[in-house]
């Protein structure tokens, strides 16, 4: 027996409210990221599931094993990505999940990208990342990043840069899917290291990724 175009759509309707509700609803995968100069504990966000599957393919896989950290600016991030052999991704992208509930913020877990120029649609790199170190952000500096991009920042955003920092002019330009819960200082002593040409560490800063089951 069909059903009424009314009915088929509340049944559509619920079945995405459903999938929706147990998407948001399901617990956030933790990663340990052991570097040589200590341990940096992220949560991956639920609400960029195309970032966050990806991520744990990647774990999963042993690509980041032996991964070093080949871009270090202080104050700004530190970024890795490349496995041990010295390939530098995967070799595809993935397409971009902005939420403007997700930022910027110092320990903030993003995905690196090429350039708008030959990127327009904004499309993550298959495993490049970087995490945000970051600085703190004055009010009037925000307003000015506002004023310059047209982004919004909410209460939660403006205390967040103001007391522990970060990189706001990179919201909504680049995908935030996680961000670190522990080991901050780690960030910190990762940052400081000497570099030499193109940011990169004179001694080699390296990685692998464990999933928390």
């Amino acid at each position: 027996m069909k059903l009424p175009m009314k009915k088929l759509i509340f049944v559509f309707t619920l079945f995405l409210s459903i999938q929706l509700m147990a998407q948001t609803q399901k617990p956030e995968t933790l990663v340990v990221i052991h570097t040589s100069m200590g341990d940096i504990t992220a949560k991956l966000y639920n609400d960029t599931p195309q970032h966050r599957d990806n991520f744990i393919k990647l774990v999963k896989e042993g690509w980041y094993n032996g991964s070093p950290f080949h871009r270090v600016i202080s104050q700004f991030m530190i970024q890795g990505g490349g496995n041990a052999n010295g390939k530098t991704d995967p070799g595809y992208t993935v397409p971009a999940e902005f939420l403007p509930n997700h930022f910027h913020k110092k320990g903030a877990l993003s995905a690196a990208r090429m350039g708008d120029q030959v990127n327009p649609k904004k499309a993550s790199s298959g495993s490049q990342f970087y995490i945000v170190q970051g600085q703190v952000v004055p009010p009037a500096s925000l307003q000015q990043f506002s004023a310059r991009s047209g982004v919004t920042y909410t209460e939660e955003q403006k205390t967040a840069y103001s007391t522990i920092g970060g990189t706001p002019h990179l919201d909504g330009g680049y995908t935030v899917f996680g961000e670190v819960v522990d080991g901050m200082e780690v960030i910190d002593k990762i940052a400081s290291v000497k570099t030499g040409p193109g940011d990169v560490p004179v001694v080699p800063v390296t990685m692998t990724i464990e999933i928390l089951e």
